[in-house]
């Protein structure tokens, strides 16, 4: 069951909150998994709007088709192992990812443990953690740090060389918060310059080493019948070389592969968002139908799906070992919108939003797309009799008298809160058949606004405000019959 609209967000960011607020020991972060790739982007704004203060990082997929013969661009790649990261140290109040990228095998824990830090000053650290954390990833305890590997502890202070670094850090320790970050010589030990924070990443999502070099040629030997010299992509990954679509050989370079499951806290509270089973059950197929399409090339043997993808038993069996949330209690208590959108023609184009505002006891909240759009609508209702403050944040609507309120945010959708007497208005209620008629353009003639829409729109512009037209431009108030409100 969802609820009406963007409700979905609301209830989802207090349930969040809620146990975010609890004491450290007793925190869980919920993790949603969402239908498909839209549903995950809209949650991730609007979770952002509804509670700023939770830590909400959406796993982005890598926009390629099974098998395809390019790679995903390395700010997707650098997205998903910073994300990737946030999760395996509990570091996230929120977690999204959509279905079909849960799906896809990745690299196990310990190597993006050992190749990825986020350590900035101020924040807290488990000095026990993350010994156990560099054990595992493979680095070696020294007296002395002098190479890329070593970590020393000496009371309050470490010596840490991280895997692909240039330099290392030293860290300042004040109880359990990190003082200060220095690089130092590893020559005469002693500190250089201060850093804010280490931010390293990983390159890709699997190693490119002399040691990945060698296990992925032993898995390609062993996978693949005929000469492997005859290969290129054998040949470009023992040159040291990342051939695109290298991403679908990935479990090449371990020995055994992981989930964003495994990534997990235990005490991670799973959300189900919408019917999963058939997008996994229609992903899974186009990944075997790609597959058979595809392997014929000897240049390029492919990994079989199972090996690069979750099944979709398998999926639902890694679900299975975390508590899920009682969708039906959590969204019980939302209702639609009635009609209310505007109509340009009548004497009164407000006239069925009126009746809803009359005939509702509570508040209610119209959203828009931007702060231009914003000021745009507040004149359009002010122009016909009503007004609207303005409300900086969702929180703050509590602390303001008026009964209508005006904010800018990225909902995509209105609701009703029966027991709350709120009522939240976007533009896409407000305007329904303008957008409506956007989309059946942008389907037939691409992106291009009619003579008759541009009129139309430029009706709503404050000419004479010289600032909004500034930093929105014309085109930007095109946004009611061009924008496209449904992608997210």
């Amino acid at each position: 069951m969802l609820p009406h609209g963007s409700a979905d967000a609301l209830f989802l960011a207090r349930f969040a909150s809620q146990l975010a607020a609890l004491p450290v020991a007793e925190q869980k972060p919920v993790f949603i998994v969402t239908s498909n790739a839209q549903d995950a982007e809209r949650l991730t704004a609007e979770l952002a709007w509804f509670a700023p203060l939770l830590r909400t990082h959406r796993l982005p997929d890598w926009e390629t088709l099974p098998y395809d013969h390019f790679s995903p661009h390395p700010d997707l790649v650098s997205e998903r192992l910073a994300t990737l990261y946030q999760f395996a140290q509990g570091s996230f109040d929120v977690g999204i990812v959509p279905v079909t990228t849960a799906m896809t095998r990745l690299a196990p824990r310990e190597y993006l443990t050992a190749r990825a830090f986020f350590l900035r000053i101020k924040s807290k650290l488990d000095l026990e953690r993350m010994r156990s954390d560099l054990s595992m990833a493979g680095y070696a305890h020294t007296t002395q740090v002098m190479a890329p590997g070593e970590y020393a502890v000496r009371g309050g202070l470490i010596d840490l060389f991280p895997m692909g670094s240039t330099v290392p850090y030293r860290i300042d320790l004040f109880g359990d918060e990190i003082e200060a970050i220095r690089t130092f010589d590893v020559d005469t030990q002693r500190s250089i310059y201060p850093v804010n924070e280490i931010r390293l990443l990983p390159a890709r999502e699997f190693p490119l080493d002399k040691e990945g070099q060698h296990h992925f040629r032993e898995s390609f030997r062993d996978r693949f019948e005929g000469d492997p010299s005859k290969s290129r992509m054998y040949k470009d990954v023992s040159a040291g070389l990342a051939p695109n679509g290298i991403e679908y050989y990935l479990p090449l370079f371990f020995a055994a592969t992981a989930t964003v499951f495994d990534y997990l806290p235990t005490a991670t509270t799973v959300f189900l968002h919408g019917d999963l089973s058939v997008e996994a059950d229609s992903f899974w197929t186009d990944a075997k139908s790609r597959y058979e399409l595809m392997r014929g090339d000897k240049d390029r043997p492919l990994l079989p799906p199972m090996d690069i993808f979750l099944p979709t038993n398998e999926l639902f069996a890694q679900l299975s070992r975390f508590a899920k949330i009682d969708d039906d209690a959590l969204f019980a208590t939302t209702s639609a919108l009635p009609a209310i959108e505007v109509d340009r023609k009548a004497i009164d184009p407000l006239a069925r939003f009126r009746d809803f505002a009359s005939s509702f006891s509570g508040r209610i909240l119209i959203t828009a797309e931007s702060l231009g759009r914003r000021e745009t609508i507040t004149q359009f209702l002010a122009e016909n009799g009503l007004q609207a403050a303005p409300a900086l944040e969702f929180g703050s609507m509590e602390a303001q008298e008026n009964r209508l309120l005006i904010a800018s945010a990225p909902l995509q959708a209105g609701f009703i809160l029966r027991n709350e007497s709120l009522a939240i208005v976007t533009e896409n209620e407000l305007y329904a058949s303008e957008v409506k008629q956007s989309r059946r353009r942008d389907k037939s003639r691409g992106n291009q606004a009619s003579a008759e829409g541009m009129l139309r729109d430029l009706a709503e512009v404050n000419m004479g405000d010289p600032v909004v037209h500034a930093d929105h431009g014309i085109g930007r108030y095109m946004g009611l019959v061009n924008m496209d409100v449904g992608d997210g």
